[in-house]
């Protein structure tokens, strides 16, 4: 075996050099740009720059008012039966070679998803009467 090869498949502190100079290049970068923006950008202060802006539309009221929980729960829900479809993929990709165990076991998978959708649905998440 070629020595030469043996010593750089060692492990040493010099193989992470790259990764350390991008990541000082990286924050370097970001710290210039701050201070540059800092330094150069406008400091004129006016009564139209200082309010708050919401999408073109004029607030309102407090920002500090109670809102609804179902929109945050939908949205909970919504992202939980989206990374359920995710779990899916690798067992369309590979079901020849999962076989019967596979397919019962993305069964299972989706009978504990489906308990906890009727869970929700008999609580009333969905429903947006108040």
């Amino acid at each position: 075996m070629n020595p030469l090869l043996l010593v750089a498949q060692q492990n040493t502190p010099f193989n992470y050099f790259p990764v350390a100079l991008q990541l000082v290049i990286a924050v370097g970068f970001v710290v210039v740009m701050m201070l540059a923006t800092h330094l150069l950008g406008p400091r004129r202060k006016t009564h139209d720059k200082l309010i708050n802006f919401e999408s073109g539309v004029p607030s309102v009221g407090n920002a500090r008012q109670p809102m609804g929980i179902k929109y945050f729960l939908v949205a909970i829900l919504f992202v939980l039966f989206d990374v359920e479809v995710i779990f899916f993929y690798p067992y369309a990709v590979n079901f020849r070679e999962l076989g019967k165990d596979g397919f019962y076991a993305v069964i299972m998978f989706v009978a504990f998803f489906l308990c906890g959708f009727i869970y929700i649905v008999k609580k009333g998440a969905l429903e947006w009467e108040d």
